[in-house]
Protein backbone atom coordinates (compact mmCIF):
# COMPACT_ATOMS: atom_id res chain seq x y z
CA UNK A 1 0.00 0.00 0.00
CA UNK A 2 1.26 3.36 -1.29
CA UNK A 3 2.26 6.10 1.43
CA UNK A 4 -0.61 8.10 0.02
CA UNK A 5 -3.20 5.56 0.18
CA UNK A 6 -2.29 4.59 3.56
CA UNK A 7 -2.98 8.32 4.43
CA UNK A 8 -5.93 8.56 3.20
CA UNK A 9 -7.28 5.33 4.71
CA UNK A 10 -6.65 6.84 8.19
CA UNK A 11 -8.23 10.24 7.73
CA UNK A 12 -11.45 8.32 6.54
CA UNK A 13 -11.16 6.16 9.94
CA UNK A 14 -10.73 8.75 12.09
CA UNK A 15 -13.83 10.72 10.08
CA UNK A 16 -15.95 7.39 10.91
CA UNK A 17 -15.23 7.34 14.51
CA UNK A 18 -15.57 11.14 14.77
CA UNK A 19 -19.16 10.52 13.92
CA UNK A 20 -20.36 7.59 15.02
CA UNK A 21 -22.67 7.75 17.49
CA UNK A 22 -20.86 6.99 20.79
CA UNK A 23 -21.88 6.43 24.71
CA UNK A 24 -23.62 9.75 26.22
CA UNK A 25 -21.92 11.28 28.77
CA UNK A 26 -22.02 9.15 32.57
CA UNK A 27 -24.46 6.97 30.99
CA UNK A 28 -24.20 3.36 29.23
CA UNK A 29 -26.74 3.74 27.03
CA UNK A 30 -25.85 4.27 23.26
CA UNK A 31 -26.59 7.63 21.92
CA UNK A 32 -29.94 7.93 20.51
CA UNK A 33 -31.75 10.02 17.26
CA UNK A 34 -34.11 12.68 18.87
CA UNK A 35 -35.96 12.63 15.10
CA UNK A 36 -36.63 9.18 15.20
CA UNK A 37 -39.40 10.16 18.12
CA UNK A 38 -42.24 11.93 16.64
CA UNK A 39 -45.16 14.37 18.33
CA UNK A 40 -48.24 15.40 17.42
CA UNK A 41 -46.66 19.25 17.89
CA UNK A 42 -43.93 18.55 15.35
CA UNK A 43 -46.05 19.69 12.32
CA UNK A 44 -46.86 23.28 14.23
CA UNK A 45 -42.82 23.74 13.33
CA UNK A 46 -40.84 23.66 10.33
CA UNK A 47 -37.62 21.61 11.96
CA UNK A 48 -34.39 19.68 9.88
CA UNK A 49 -32.76 16.30 11.43
CA UNK A 50 -29.41 17.80 12.29
CA UNK A 51 -26.44 15.60 14.09
CA UNK A 52 -24.02 17.88 16.54
CA UNK A 53 -20.73 17.72 16.02
CA UNK A 54 -17.91 17.52 18.44
CA UNK A 55 -17.55 20.70 20.41
CA UNK A 56 -21.33 21.77 19.55
CA UNK A 57 -23.26 22.40 22.78
CA UNK A 58 -27.04 23.61 22.74
CA UNK A 59 -25.42 26.84 24.05
CA UNK A 60 -22.93 27.82 20.99
CA UNK A 61 -25.11 26.68 18.56
CA UNK A 62 -28.61 28.17 19.78
CA UNK A 63 -27.38 31.13 21.90
CA UNK A 64 -30.36 32.95 24.46
CA UNK A 65 -32.87 30.31 22.90
CA UNK A 66 -30.63 26.61 23.81
CA UNK A 67 -33.46 25.89 26.34
CA UNK A 68 -36.02 26.33 23.59
CA UNK A 69 -34.73 23.75 21.31
CA UNK A 70 -34.00 21.52 24.79
CA UNK A 71 -37.74 21.61 25.52
CA UNK A 72 -38.65 21.29 22.34
CA UNK A 73 -36.91 17.64 21.88
CA UNK A 74 -37.46 17.03 25.46
CA UNK A 75 -33.35 16.25 26.13
CA UNK A 76 -31.23 17.87 28.72
CA UNK A 77 -27.68 19.47 27.87
CA UNK A 78 -25.52 16.07 29.61
CA UNK A 79 -27.55 13.88 26.74
CA UNK A 80 -26.16 16.60 23.62
CA UNK A 81 -22.99 14.66 23.27
CA UNK A 82 -21.86 14.50 19.54
CA UNK A 83 -22.90 12.51 17.25
CA UNK A 84 -26.55 13.11 18.75
CA UNK A 85 -29.23 13.87 16.31
CA UNK A 86 -32.01 17.22 17.26
CA UNK A 87 -34.73 18.60 15.79
CA UNK A 88 -33.32 21.56 14.91
CA UNK A 89 -36.39 24.80 14.26
CA UNK A 90 -35.09 26.41 11.14
CA UNK A 91 -36.39 29.68 13.17
CA UNK A 92 -35.47 29.66 16.48
CA UNK A 93 -38.75 32.13 16.86
CA UNK A 94 -41.29 28.96 16.00
CA UNK A 95 -40.15 27.62 19.89
CA UNK A 96 -40.07 30.45 22.24
CA UNK A 97 -41.34 29.48 25.15
CA UNK A 98 -42.63 26.19 23.88
CA UNK A 99 -45.10 23.88 25.05
CA UNK A 100 -48.02 21.33 23.74
CA UNK A 101 -50.26 21.67 25.92
CA UNK A 102 -53.58 23.65 26.07
CA UNK A 103 -53.22 27.17 27.36
CA UNK A 104 -56.97 26.61 28.49
CA UNK A 105 -58.73 23.73 30.48
CA UNK A 106 -62.04 24.65 31.19
CA UNK A 107 -63.67 21.42 32.64
CA UNK A 108 -61.58 22.36 35.73
CA UNK A 109 -62.39 25.66 35.92
CA UNK A 110 -63.74 24.86 39.55
CA UNK A 111 -60.20 23.50 40.90
CA UNK A 112 -57.95 25.44 41.93
CA UNK A 113 -54.84 22.79 40.69
CA UNK A 114 -54.82 20.25 38.04
CA UNK A 115 -51.75 18.30 36.33
CA UNK A 116 -52.50 16.76 33.01
CA UNK A 117 -49.79 14.48 31.74
CA UNK A 118 -50.22 13.60 27.73
CA UNK A 119 -47.42 11.33 27.31
CA UNK A 120 -48.11 11.52 23.55
CA UNK A 121 -46.85 14.99 23.00
CA UNK A 122 -44.29 13.79 26.94
CA UNK A 123 -45.11 16.76 28.21
CA UNK A 124 -47.32 18.19 31.00
CA UNK A 125 -49.11 21.29 32.25
CA UNK A 126 -50.14 21.94 35.86
CA UNK A 127 -53.65 24.01 35.50
CA UNK A 128 -55.45 26.24 37.85
CA UNK A 129 -58.68 27.04 37.74
CA UNK A 130 -58.46 25.68 33.91
CA UNK A 131 -55.33 28.34 33.14
CA UNK A 132 -51.96 26.78 32.46
CA UNK A 133 -49.42 28.30 34.58
CA UNK A 134 -46.85 25.79 34.33
CA UNK A 135 -45.33 23.02 31.34
CA UNK A 136 -42.38 21.18 31.15
CA UNK A 137 -41.26 17.94 29.19
CA UNK A 138 -40.94 14.77 30.54
CA UNK A 139 -39.76 11.60 30.07
CA UNK A 140 -42.53 8.94 30.80
CA UNK A 141 -41.86 5.04 31.20
CA UNK A 142 -39.99 2.90 28.60
CA UNK A 143 -41.87 0.49 26.52
CA UNK A 144 -41.50 -2.48 28.81
CA UNK A 145 -42.45 -0.07 32.03
CA UNK A 146 -45.18 2.03 30.57
CA UNK A 147 -46.53 4.82 32.73
CA UNK A 148 -50.32 4.07 33.51
CA UNK A 149 -52.49 6.67 32.51
CA UNK A 150 -56.19 7.02 34.17
CA UNK A 151 -56.83 9.66 36.83
CA UNK A 152 -54.85 9.93 39.92
CA UNK A 153 -54.02 11.94 43.27
CA UNK A 154 -50.69 13.32 44.67
CA UNK A 155 -50.57 11.34 47.52
CA UNK A 156 -47.40 11.96 49.19
CA UNK A 157 -44.41 14.29 48.51
CA UNK A 158 -40.71 13.94 49.13
CA UNK A 159 -37.45 16.88 48.87
CA UNK A 160 -34.94 14.35 49.00
CA UNK A 161 -36.23 11.01 47.60
CA UNK A 162 -34.82 7.85 46.44
CA UNK A 163 -35.06 4.64 44.52
CA UNK A 164 -35.31 1.28 46.94
CA UNK A 165 -35.23 -0.66 43.12
CA UNK A 166 -32.39 1.18 41.14
CA UNK A 167 -29.03 2.57 41.16
CA UNK A 168 -26.85 5.02 39.24
CA UNK A 169 -25.74 3.40 36.42
CA UNK A 170 -22.11 1.27 37.28
CA UNK A 171 -22.65 2.30 41.11
CA UNK A 172 -24.34 1.45 44.13
CA UNK A 173 -25.91 4.65 44.49
CA UNK A 174 -29.40 4.63 44.87
CA UNK A 175 -30.79 6.20 42.14
CA UNK A 176 -32.13 10.04 43.48
CA UNK A 177 -35.40 11.05 42.84
CA UNK A 178 -35.47 15.10 44.29
CA UNK A 179 -38.81 16.50 44.54
CA UNK A 180 -40.48 13.44 44.54
CA UNK A 181 -44.46 13.43 43.94
CA UNK A 182 -46.02 9.93 44.39
CA UNK A 183 -49.87 9.92 42.73
CA UNK A 184 -49.98 6.11 42.20
CA UNK A 185 -49.45 3.11 43.88
CA UNK A 186 -49.51 -0.82 42.18
CA UNK A 187 -51.43 -3.85 43.16
CA UNK A 188 -47.91 -5.16 43.79
CA UNK A 189 -47.46 -2.54 46.24
CA UNK A 190 -45.01 -0.28 43.27
CA UNK A 191 -45.11 3.03 43.78
CA UNK A 192 -44.87 6.15 40.66
CA UNK A 193 -44.11 9.49 41.05
CA UNK A 194 -43.11 12.39 39.63
CA UNK A 195 -39.47 13.47 40.26
CA UNK A 196 -36.15 14.75 39.05
CA UNK A 197 -34.20 12.76 36.64
CA UNK A 198 -32.14 12.62 33.09
CA UNK A 199 -33.67 13.84 29.77
CA UNK A 200 -32.69 11.78 27.25
CA UNK A 201 -34.57 12.75 24.76
CA UNK A 202 -37.21 9.74 25.03
CA UNK A 203 -39.55 8.07 26.74
CA UNK A 204 -37.01 5.90 29.46
CA UNK A 205 -37.95 5.49 32.81
CA UNK A 206 -39.55 2.25 34.64
CA UNK A 207 -43.06 3.70 34.99
CA UNK A 208 -42.15 7.18 36.86
CA UNK A 209 -42.61 10.67 35.18
CA UNK A 210 -39.75 12.48 35.07
CA UNK A 211 -38.67 16.22 35.24
CA UNK A 212 -35.53 18.47 34.55
CA UNK A 213 -33.29 18.60 37.28
CA UNK A 214 -29.75 19.75 36.31
CA UNK A 215 -28.66 19.69 39.93
CA UNK A 216 -28.92 16.44 40.00
CA UNK A 217 -27.08 15.61 37.35
CA UNK A 218 -24.09 18.05 38.42
CA UNK A 219 -24.13 16.41 41.47
CA UNK A 220 -23.94 12.84 40.20
CA UNK A 221 -22.90 13.48 36.28
CA UNK A 222 -20.63 16.15 36.51
CA UNK A 223 -22.86 18.35 34.11
CA UNK A 224 -23.79 20.71 33.15
CA UNK A 225 -20.97 22.66 34.89
CA UNK A 226 -23.99 25.70 35.57
CA UNK A 227 -27.53 24.28 36.36
CA UNK A 228 -30.33 25.91 35.12
CA UNK A 229 -33.33 23.64 34.31
CA UNK A 230 -35.23 22.95 37.42
CA UNK A 231 -38.43 22.03 36.76
CA UNK A 232 -38.91 19.50 39.10
CA UNK A 233 -38.39 21.64 41.86
CA UNK A 234 -40.72 24.25 40.76
CA UNK A 235 -43.65 21.45 39.92
CA UNK A 236 -43.00 20.44 43.94
CA UNK A 237 -42.84 24.07 45.20
CA UNK A 238 -46.29 24.38 43.58
CA UNK A 239 -47.30 21.15 44.62
CA UNK A 240 -47.07 21.99 47.86
CA UNK A 241 -47.46 25.65 48.18
CA UNK A 242 -48.85 27.20 50.75
CA UNK A 243 -47.40 24.50 52.70
CA UNK A 244 -43.84 25.29 54.71
CA UNK A 245 -41.21 22.95 52.66
CA UNK A 246 -39.52 21.24 55.79
CA UNK A 247 -37.84 17.89 53.34
CA UNK A 248 -39.25 15.18 55.14
CA UNK A 249 -41.35 12.07 53.60
CA UNK A 250 -45.34 14.24 53.54
CA UNK A 251 -48.00 12.38 53.32
CA UNK A 252 -50.82 14.89 51.36
CA UNK A 253 -54.53 14.44 52.49
CA UNK A 254 -55.95 16.90 49.74
CA UNK A 255 -53.41 16.62 46.97
CA UNK A 256 -53.93 18.05 43.08
CA UNK A 257 -55.75 15.62 40.70
CA UNK A 258 -53.25 14.40 37.90
CA UNK A 259 -54.67 13.43 34.60
CA UNK A 260 -52.39 11.17 32.50
CA UNK A 261 -53.31 10.63 28.78
CA UNK A 262 -52.17 9.43 25.65
CA UNK A 263 -49.59 6.82 25.05
CA UNK A 264 -45.89 7.38 24.93
CA UNK A 265 -44.34 7.79 21.02
CA UNK A 266 -42.80 4.62 19.85
CA UNK A 267 -39.33 5.76 17.73
CA UNK A 268 -39.63 5.66 13.88
CA UNK A 269 -37.27 3.08 12.36
CA UNK A 270 -36.49 4.99 9.06
CA UNK A 271 -36.99 8.92 10.23
CA UNK A 272 -36.92 11.82 7.53
CA UNK A 273 -34.66 14.43 8.07
CA UNK A 274 -37.13 17.28 8.24
CA UNK A 275 -40.07 18.39 8.92
CA UNK A 276 -43.30 20.49 8.14
CA UNK A 277 -45.90 22.95 9.09
CA UNK A 278 -48.18 21.34 6.27
CA UNK A 279 -50.51 19.44 7.93
CA UNK A 280 -50.62 20.81 11.70
CA UNK A 281 -52.75 18.88 14.15
CA UNK A 282 -54.41 20.65 16.30
CA UNK A 283 -54.52 20.69 20.30
CA UNK A 284 -57.61 19.84 22.37
CA UNK A 285 -57.81 19.88 25.67
CA UNK A 286 -58.68 16.72 27.24
CA UNK A 287 -61.94 16.69 29.53
CA UNK A 288 -62.13 16.54 33.40
CA UNK A 289 -62.98 12.85 34.22
CA UNK A 290 -61.46 11.42 30.57
CA UNK A 291 -59.63 7.82 31.60
CA UNK A 292 -57.47 5.63 28.85
CA UNK A 293 -56.98 1.84 29.77
CA UNK A 294 -54.57 1.39 31.77
CA UNK A 295 -50.96 0.07 29.92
Amino acid sequence: MSSRHLWRTSIVVVLLLISAPGKSWGSSSPLYSGCAIRYPSDANVEWECRRLRVRDTLETLFGNRWADVARFNRIDRRHTAPGVFLKVPKRLEDVRGFTPMPLEYPSAAAEAKVMVIDLTEQFLGAYEHGRLVFSAPIASGERKNETPAGEFVITAAHRHHHSSRFTIEKTKIPYPMNYALRFYTSAMGYAYWIHGRDMPGYPASHGCIGLYDELMQKTYYGHPREPILEDARVLYDWVLAPLPEDRKYRILDNGPRVLIVGRAPVPMRHPSRDGSRTRPIPRIAPQAGQQDSFM
